[in-house]
């Protein structure tokens, strides 16, 4: 899943090293009380038959290829790394040997790299980060006496918290909290700043960090870390320089696309989960948690299965750098072919070690964020909730917060649902409560970050998951009618027949009025 940030970014100046945390998930998962009464929930044999062939032993299989591909590979997976290469080489194998039509079509993401990070305040020299959407500053940077704002409760955020402050013409010391990034900012320049320098107040440093937009980008914005940001609020009213300049490369990278060949091509099944990691670790939530459940059950569905509608399963490059595949792959679509994709399933995260049971909320019932999906994804999301509530695994709906590769489907009108297990939210007292996982603890403490390994994992998370998965995809691939309206063949069949039967009725009704009025 990804952060806020939009772009891959090397520093020509500095270089940071994330160590890995360490995790246990050995207690996580455990969800209180037994199974749902009424043994096997009804739905298509195809969707039976492929929840019970998809095993965790084999997803989690493909989850140590992958980290045995990012050991080989600089210990990443990331856009643009030998080791994403080797892991769309992987996954596009597989799919070959099982009989799918596969394509691995190139895109170009902007690869943006720092050329200078530094603010230097009279000799306590901080590693900066350009906030994205940043103005460069010119070579050798700008400088102006350093103002620091007062820490309260919101530093920043009102243009109360700069009275009495000299901010014209000066570089800007705020805090981190309360805020936009981009709202701090915009309240310095408008009286007058020349940069502003934001602090980190968590030991988590700037990474991801965005100023929104290009119009809220008003000067040259940089984050440090927090120890950083103490040692030069200490240098208060020095004259302090800041040099901030990126600039940006394309580069490529491949998506892995595979279809069935059989089924209705104009009601295509799509399925997706991003295969890129962050640049810093292996990703193996993060998501190969949810490439390998989805090509688990690409191959037990094989690539000639007898289905009614075809079934297209994606694995998406650069999601981390923007959702960068999966849009470029829509934007690629002319409207009909658009059309021609009845639903689209994403699978971003079914494995975090404090596992949360999260359902794509397609009604907007939790009137949470951005509001409702495309007609047809509150359905989505009644399949998934139904398969947990079956299990005995209560679920939780969660926001289409733009964070992950449906973004580009619903905004083109096609229906979407999905799952997740969590990323850096907390989990509440509540969630543990039923879920059995740990209270005011992140859902994945890992989250990109390079401790996302093997030992990551919530086995019982990925196995329920996983388990939803195949059953979403047997269940489209049977039958999209209550997504979009498109009968079953099964249904086609009946409604012919009956159109037989009623067919001599009328046929006899109709002679004997002719008879009567003749």
């Amino acid at each position: 899943m990804r952060s806020p940030r939009t772009a891959l970014r090397t520093s020509l100046v500095a270089t940071a090293v994330c160590a890995g945390l360490a995790i246990s998930s050995a207690s996580a998962g455990a969800i209180p009380g037994p199974a749902a009464p009424g043994g096997a929930i009804d739905g298509p044999a195809l969707a039976k038959q492929l929840d019970r062939k998809v095993t965790v032993d084999n997803v989690h299989r493909h989850l140590r290829a992958l980290q045995r591909i990012a050991d080989a590979n600089g210990g990443t997976r990331a856009a643009g790394s030998k080791g994403y290469d080797a892991s769309v080489d992987y996954v596009a194998g597989k799919l070959r040997e099982a009989g799918f039509d596969v394509t691995t079509p190139t895109f170009t993401y902007d690869h943006e790299i720092i050329d200078a990070g530094v603010v230097d305040a009279g000799g306590v020299k901080a590693a900066a980060d350009p906030l994205e959407y940043s103005p460069n500053t010119a070579v050798g940077g700008l400088s102006g006496p350093l103002v620091v704002v007062p820490e309260d409760g919101s530093p920043g955020c009102e243009t109360s918290d700069f009275a009495g402050l000299p901010v014209s013409g000066a570089v800007v010391l705020i805090r981190r909290g309360a805020c936009s990034f981009a709202q701090k900012q915009l309240n310095a320049a408008g009286l007058g700043a020349k940069a502003v320098v934001i602090s980190d107040n968590s030991d988590s440093g700037p990474d991801g960090w965005t100023l929104g937009d290009a119009a809220s980008a008003k000067i040259p914005t940089g984050g440090v870390s927090k120890a950083e940001g103490t040692a030069l609020a200490a240098k208060a009213g020095t004259t302090t320089t800041v040099d901030l300049r990126v600039h940006i490369e394309a580069r490529p990278s491949r998506n892995v696309i595979a279809q069935t060949r059989t089924g209705r091509a104009d009601n295509v099944v799509m399925a997706g989960a991003h295969l890129d990691s962050v640049d810093g670790g292996a990703g193996i939530n993060d998501n190969g948690s949810g490439s390998a459940a989805l090509l688990e059950t690409a191959l037990q569905l094989g690539g000639t299965a007898k289905v009614k509608n075809a079934v297209r399963f994606a694995w998406w490059g650069a999601e981390e750098l923007g959702l960068v595949g999966s849009t470029k792959y829509v934007q690629g679509l002319t409207f009909e072919q658009q059309l021609d994709i009845a639903l689209y399933l994403n699978f971003d995260m079914v494995g975090s070690p404090n596992a949360a049971y999260f359902v794509y909320d397609g009604d907007d019932s939790d009137k949470t964020g951005a509001g409702a999906g495309p007609y047809g994804s509150a359905q989505i999301e009644k399949t998934f909730v139904d398969y947990f509530t079956n299990r005995g695994v209560p679920s939780e709906g969660t926001d289409f917060s733009g964070r992950s590769d449906y973004g580009e489907f619903i905004k083109v009108g096609i229906p979407a649902g999905g799952l997740f297990t969590g990323a850096e939210g907390i989990m509440t007292a509540a969630q543990a409560e039923k879920w059995g996982g740990q209270a005011g603890v992140a859902y994945d403490k890992c989250y990109h970050q390079a401790c996302d390994n093997l030992g990551n994992i919530n086995r019982a998370a990925l196995n329920r998951n996983s388990g939803a998965i195949a059953w979403s995809v047997g269940v489209y691939a049977t039958s999209t009618e209550d997504v979009n309206g498109v009968p079953s063949r099964a249904a086609r069949k009946d409604a012919r027949l009956a159109a037989l039967r009623s067919a001599p009725a009328a046929k006899a009704a109709k002679h004997a009025h002719d008879h009567v009025t003749a």
